[in-house]
């Protein structure tokens, strides 16, 4: 590649947050949430409706898309698995393809290898980076970050240290741009990541945010009593994590609360990108915003994610390019995170990955439509939980090792309310989707896997303890910082 044709690329800037559901903004029909910044980027490029993650949980998540791989391709399904740093990243791909990634703030990598790619990393995650975070000290809030009662418990106004995270994010994010983008003269174009882990909970927001909404906010749309009826697997998933019944002030009191963490994500992407703005890097500069997975924030009566309904398992996509992507797209292509790998790189003209499973969608972005309506996801942990959930057309097929399958025709009923799985007039479909779910992909397998891959954790984690081993990027998360307004 010559020089001249270098320095003719685009930017990119990939801001990537943490459980934000795409029904939680205002470019994807909420009527409440306030977030002008990411409408307006919204309004200059293109929106993804139906983005499904390729698990509805963090870790999994994330090294699927950045990888382009399944999470049983990676052997990465929860988040104490550690990624092979064999397997190449988009950002190695960048990399070999002229550009130089660079990272700041969130990955949820666990293991030696923080930076798969990325040639430098500014902030870091909150947690160790060699064991989970549950043992992260949250002050005032602990075990409101967790899927757990106390989340829920624990919520209003105050302060989340994962915002005060982000604030770090966001200035190291602004004065890279300001002070070494800004005085850059060699052309060369940049290739900048921007990770959030807002509005992850504890669902707890700053007083002006939380007060936006604390008088307004709506109850869920669609409220599950619980009983005998349920699916077996939804039914003990409640009353494992004590929400068989919320009080309806616990309820509005989250919502408030995320509501007002989305917005405050919001402000802080408009900061990020005003920077370009202010410094003229902004008009070459593609924008792509998403999220790891979403939240439930109360709907069917469940919260967080790790389920296949669309509030846990769909993801927003955004994509800008002034001048390049027509503006004011709307496409409701089946696509999925893993997607979104090979976008970036056929955007940049970068090099693809190496057994990549993901598809470019930049010929939808310039108006063709030749990819399948698809998507997997899978949510595989030691104790048993083993699932994946196909979304093929207007179908949804979750399979659950042990349980009856779901199967939901999701244009006819989009809330997932008509469980098809028994219906005589669906068994066809029904029969085709789960052979398409196991076709690669065994369930005792993997079951197998995970129990090995948790006791090889088990030994990592007691190494670390006992040996503290220097954390290379690691934010310090004080407890002081978990607080609830008195």
């Amino acid at each position: 590649m010559t020089e001249t044709n270098m320095n003719e690329r685009p930017n990119l800037l990939y801001i990537h947050s943490d459980q934000h559901t795409p029904n939680v903004l205002g470019c994807y029909g909420d009527p409440l949430v306030q977030t002008p910044n990411l409408d307006a980027l919204a309004d200059s490029g293109a929106i993804f409706t139906n983005v499904y993650a390729p698990s509805p949980i963090c870790t999994p998540s994330r090294m699927s898309t950045l990888t382009g791989r399944h999470p049983y391709k990676n052997e990465c399904w929860t988040n104490y698995h550690v990624l092979n740093s064999g397997i190449p990243t988009f950002a190695h791909a960048m990399g070999a393809g002229g550009y130089r990634p660079i990272l700041f703030g969130r990955m949820h990598s666990i293991g030696p290898d923080q930076l798969h790619g990325y040639a430098e990393r500014y902030v870091g995650d909150h947690c160790s980076n060699y064991t989970d975070s549950l043992d992260v000290d949250h002050g005032e809030l602990q075990g409101a970050p967790f899927p757990q009662r106390a989340s829920l418990q624990k919520s209003g106004s105050g302060q989340n240290a994962y915002q005060v995270h982000d604030e770090d994010v966001t200035a190291s994010a602004v004065k890279y741009i300001n002070e070494t983008l800004a005085k850059k003269d060699d052309g060369e174009p940049f290739c900048l990541t921007v990770g959030y882990m807002l509005p992850h909970q504890p669902y707890v927001a700053k007083k002006e945010d939380y007060d936006l909404y604390k008088d307004k906010i709506t109850m869920p749309k669609i409220q599950v009593p619980f009983s005998d009826d349920l699916h077996p697997h939804i039914r003990e998933w409640r009353r494992d994590k004590d929400i068989e019944e919320v009080t309806e002030e616990e309820v509005k009191r989250a919502r408030a609360a995320y509501w007002g963490l989305v917005t405050r994500t919001d402000k802080m992407i408009g900061e990020v990108i005003q920077a370009l703005k202010d410094n003229g890097l902004y008009e070459n500069t593609i924008v792509i915003y998403s999220s790891d997975h979403g939240d439930q924030v109360g709907e069917h009566s469940l919260w967080w994610k790790m389920t296949f309904y669309e509030n846990s398992v769909k993801v927003p996509l955004i994509v800008s390019w002034p001048g390049k992507i027509a503006a004011g797209q709307k496409i409701e292509k089946v696509v999925s995170s893993l997607d979104l790998s090979a976008t970036m790189l056929d955007l940049l003209g970068c090099p693809e990955m190496p057994n990549n499973q993901g598809r470019s969608l930049k010929p939808i972005l310039e108006g063709e439509d030749n990819l399948e309506d698809i998507a997997f996801s899978e949510f595989c942990n030691h104790k048993g939980m083993i699932h994946r959930m196909i979304r093929k057309g207007d179908y949804k097929y979750n399979y659950y090792h042990g349980y009856p399958s779901q199967l939901f025709n999701m244009k006819e009923d989009p809330d997932e309310l008509n469980d098809l799985i028994d219906c005589p007039d669906h068994q066809e479909i029904a029969a085709a989707l789960k052979e398409e779910v196991l076709a690669d992909w065994d369930p005792d397998a993997i079951n197998e896997e995970i129990a090995r891959k948790y006791q090889e954790y088990l030994m990592i984690e007691g190494w670390a303890h006992n040996t503290t081993p220097v954390d290379q990027y690691y934010w310090k998360l004080d407890p002081a910082m978990d607080y609830l307004d008195k």
